[in-house]
């Protein structure tokens, strides 16, 4: 069974991390709604993708800096080493910053098709 750590602010930090994506020029930015999911161990994944390692790379870190800066710590995050694949985990929000070749491959977006889907404008 799924614990749920549900904040007044979930909603909060997903918009915090949609409009840092758009102001680096992430591409494909999307949020996927898990709530209704029993086996999903999250509430949100907001995903995205860039052309470069150093465009993920300065994506994360906005979002890692922008967040702090708000009082919002992460719990984990990964994929700095490589860059093709960050991901940030806020508990109630976990965050996904790809490489596009690497986002076409795993395609979290089809292993979640059940999930509400938000596209927001690049």
């Amino acid at each position: 069974m799924r614990v749920r750590h549900e904040t007044d602010n979930t909603e909060q930090v997903v918009a915090a991390v949609v409009d840092t994506m758009q102001a680096l020029k992430a591409k494909d930015i999307v949020s996927l709604d898990l709530r209704d999911i029993h086996s999903a161990v999250t509430d949100y994944f907001v995903i995205c993708h860039a052309q470069s390692k150093t465009q993920v790379s300065a994506i994360a870190d906005r979002i890692l800096d922008d967040l702090r800066d708000n009082g919002v710590k992460p719990y984990h995050y990964e994929g700095f080493e490589n860059a093709e694949w960050i991901l940030i985990d806020y508990i109630d929000v976990v965050v996904h910053v790809f490489l596009e070749p690497k986002r076409d491959f795993f395609q979290l977006e089809s292993l979640w098709a059940d999930a509400e889907r938000t596209s927001y404008e690049d």
